[in-house]
């Protein structure tokens, strides 16, 4: 890899952005955008080459060579971005996702069935396999958009651990975003609970669960992508088609819930067709946003491939 310089960088916080734009909408994840940003392979190896090899090169060699071991000013610029992304857009993309959730939804089902196209033009060979990859992808994250969230609660420390594991590996996975994982385990509410009283406690249960995860499965995904790129690629292109159920646009609610503001939201939903919409379906406004965001990966895969050359 050719030495970076700070411009490298201020567009490796640009795409942190997006992902965290991306990681603050329920059902969105931040993962797709690192793909299809170009940097979702390379986040794999930062992440995994966290590990015992590098906490002895600390203590053998210093800070600096454990630094460049875990591409150390790569994951800071993406942090950056993340977490500035999060602070600024999180009251934004709230407020609109209330106010005008069809228009939201149908930009970003736009953004993810572009990336569907992206992604799969990376698959070299389209072999019976691979398409049973992407088959069985689709049906997965279709069928896990389908499950009802469970109604009950748990805050116990083991459950939030596992929580916390399970929703982290969904964060970085392409297709399902933590936060719907933590919504279908009955486990948003304790965590939102747990960080609005400051629970320090339950809050570091939930991190080290959230570490956990995201070292292990961060060398599990890349190991598949070392041996058998195709098929893992085939797999997470069916993922992200299956799993464009959840943010379809037109939604009918089947059941409500009480927020942690005593307001009723929508618990439960199912996907209609928009003329079967009981209200305004805002379909022209809704397919010029689809396209939108059809547009913004194209421009994305372009910004990506310029980067590279600079």
């Amino acid at each position: 890899m050719q030495q970076r310089k700070f411009i490298h960088y201020f567009i490796i916080s640009l795409k942190g952005m997006a992902m965290g734009a991306a990681d603050v909408v329920p059902g969105v994840s931040g993962g797709t955008i690192a793909f299809i940003s170009g940097i979702y392979e390379e986040l794999l190896s930062s992440i995994s080459a966290v590990n015992w090899a590098t906490l002895k090169l600390l203590k053998t060699n210093g800070i600096k060579a454990a630094w460049k071991a875990i591409n150390g000013n790569f994951l800071l610029a993406l942090v950056i971005g993340i977490f500035t992304s999060i602070l600024s857009l999180a009251k934004l993309i709230s407020w609109l996702l209330e106010n005008h959730t069809i228009l939201v939804w149908s930009f970003f089902f736009g953004l993810v069935l572009a990336s569907i196209l992206y992604i799969g033009k990376q698959i070299t060979t389209w072999s019976s396999i691979a398409i049973l990859g992407l088959l069985v992808g689709a049906v997965v994250a279709y069928y896990i958009t389908t499950l009802q969230p469970l109604i009950s609660e748990n805050s116990s420390p083991i459950f939030l651990f596992l929580a916390g594991s399970l929703a982290i590996c969904a964060m970085i996975l392409p297709g399902i975003s933590g936060a719907f994982i933590l919504v279908l385990l009955g486990a948003y509410k304790p965590v939102l609970d747990a960080i609005h009283n400051r629970d320090f406690k339950l809050i570091a249960i939930i991190a080290f669960g959230a570490i956990v995860g995201l070292l292990s499965f961060s060398k599990v995904l890349k190991w598949l992508f070392n041996n058998y790129r195709n098929y893992t690629l085939a797999v997470l292109t069916g993922f992200i088609l299956g799993s464009l159920n959840k943010i379809w646009p037109w939604k009918e609610t089947l059941t409500w819930r009480t927020n942690s503001h005593g307001i009723k939201v929508p618990f439960n939903q199912q996907s209609i067709s928009p003329f079967s919409f009981d209200g305004d379906s805002q379909l022209t406004m809704a397919i010029l946003l689809s396209i939108i965001g059809f547009v913004v990966i194209i421009l994305l895969e372009r910004i990506a491939n310029s980067s590279e050359k600079i």
